[in-house]
């Protein structure tokens, strides 16, 4: 199936220490085109796969579930750790689930979550069994964020299915936060309004990690690598893992 123009997985050769960037819920990899570029500009050798059913036809996504998504986070790590000395991870949204799920089961170096869901803020979540009954897809809210839009590419409904599948894999990801040992950072807008903010907090008390930061953005929305402090959340990220 054909990838939307922009949405393709890009990868920028750098020096011996690797960084994978994985994308959100019905986005793509160019919503961390940005940080990629920013820290390959600093020497990091970058990967962002496209996960599987984004950034082509959001019938395909409807198809998937969690484990297809998973499997392109594992596939990205293995190519990475094949070229580099070791391997820093960071996930953005859902993206933050599956690479807090990769530090629970490789030997990653250091892993940052962006934005990650525990608590999600729809109020008609708890409907989704009904809803799933009726329809297949739901518009979504589009913020206008301050950036080029070749940089947000993704799609304009949700698939109902996958959203179910997007939950079981929060409740999934909880189980493992205190198998993640590795040095952890955690960002948080306190502004948003797809995550709530606890979500944050209880990463940060779960994780099994002896080393955690836990840094709050106060005017960003939900995509903080794309919003109006993604520079101040560019140089954190490097800060924490340099």
């Amino acid at each position: 199936m054909p990838i939307i123009s922009g949405a393709e997985p890009f990868f920028l050769p750098g020096g011996n220490k690797g960084a994978l960037l994985v994308h959100g819920f019905t986005g793509s990899p160019s919503e961390m085109r940005l940080l990629g570029e920013y820290l390959n500009r600093l020497g990091y050798t970058v990967l962002a796969p496209r996960l599987c059913g984004h950034g082509t036809m959001v019938e395909e996504m409807a198809r998937t579930a969690w484990p297809h998504w998973y499997s392109g986070v594992e596939d990205g790590y293995h190519i990475l750790k094949s070229v580099t000395d070791s391997v820093d991870v960071i996930g953005l949204s859902m993206g933050g689930l599956l690479v807090l799920k990769l530090a629970a089961e490789y030997p990653v170096s250091k892993v940052v979550s962006l934005s990650t869901p525990i608590f999600i803020a729809a109020k008609r979540l708890q409907l989704l069994p009904i809803y799933r009954l009726f329809r297949e897809f739901v518009p979504k809210k589009r913020r206008r964020l301050p950036v080029d839009q070749k940089y947000s590419v993704n799609y304009d409904v949700t698939p109902l299915r996958s959203l179910s599948s997007l939950l079981a894999l929060v409740k999934h990801v909880d189980k493992l936060l205190p198998s993640v040992k590795a040095p952890a950072l955690i960002v948080q807008s306190r502004s948003e309004h797809t995550v709530k903010p606890a979500s944050a907090e209880f990463i940060y008390n779960r994780l099994g990690s002896m080393e955690k930061r836990l840094m709050w953005l106060e005017r960003s929305g939900h995509i903080v690598t794309l919003d109006i402090e993604r520079e101040k959340v560019f140089e954190c990220v490097a800060a924490f893992l340099t």
